[in-house]
């Protein structure tokens, strides 16, 4: 007889990661009640009660499930019963990173202060971006390990000095995640990574950076992020030395 009782890929994500699923007071609730969870489907779809349809109406679809709508080994999209602070009843989509460890971000500064870039090729957006080295999290790896990893698969680098920069909530309102950044200072780089898409690794002075962000040369998220967070800790502008 198959177990009726198996624990969906649903269950097994809030009993993995349960701080996921918790409701804070006078935020937006996860409804776990199958009754509730059918209710909001409904509601979210714009169908009618559970129940007898009325006469001569045309039969609905069927509401989208709840649960983990699809995962691979990067992400894992989840669509989830929820109720508004107001009372409404809906569904909500959330992306989450498979692997629960952080990513990260790094941001290169050399001996002298300059700040090293890599000219980037995203398939999302298609088309090419200046960016500081970032990338997902491994299994079981602290945002540090990721940082030093990534510094070394993209611009060929070790750091002489790490600088903790804080987490950074990407996308807070679709993503479930949050990212760790870093600066670091290097002695030199290697060659592009090519394979990952990287062209060219440059290095620019602070000002000249700045101007990047004000003109909207650098787009990056994560890059304008990490510049930000090292200019405001003292790491940037003047001569452009760690402090």
């Amino acid at each position: 007889m198959p177990d009726e009782t198996a624990a969906t890929p649903y269950d097994r994500l809030r009993a993995t990661r349960p701080e996921l699923f918790g409701n804070a007071p006078g935020g937006i609730d996860i409804l776990l009640d199958p009754a509730e969870v059918e209710e909001a489907r409904r509601a979210a779809h714009g169908a009618p009660a559970a129940g007898a349809p009325e006469e001569g109406a045309p039969p609905a679809d069927d509401p989208p499930p709840v649960g983990v709508v699809y995962a691979d080994r990067f992400v894992t999209l989840v669509r989830d019963a929820v109720r508004f602070p107001g009372g409404a009843l809906g569904l909500y989509i959330r992306m989450l990173s498979t692997d629960a460890s952080p990513g990260a971000v790094v941001l290169p500064l050399t001996a002298t202060g300059d700040v090293v870039l890599v000219e980037h090729y995203r398939h999302a957006t298609r088309s090419w971006h200046w960016e500081v080295p970032r990338g997902m999290g491994a299994p079981g790896a602290t945002g540090a390990e990721s940082a030093a990893r990534e510094l070394a698969e993209e611009i060929g680098a070790e750091a002489t000095e790490w600088i903790p920069l804080g987490r950074l909530h990407p996308d807070s309102g679709l993503l479930g995640d949050h990212v760790e950044l870093f600066a670091a200072r290097i002695g030199g780089f290697g060659v592009p990574e090519t394979s990952e898409g990287i062209r060219r690794i440059v290095t620019r002075p602070w000002p000249e950076v700045s101007g990047m962000v004000a003109e909207g040369e650098i787009t990056c998220g994560f890059t304008i992020a990490v510049l930000t967070r090292a200019l405001l800790n003292g790491l940037l502008g003047g001569n452009g030395l760690l402090g």
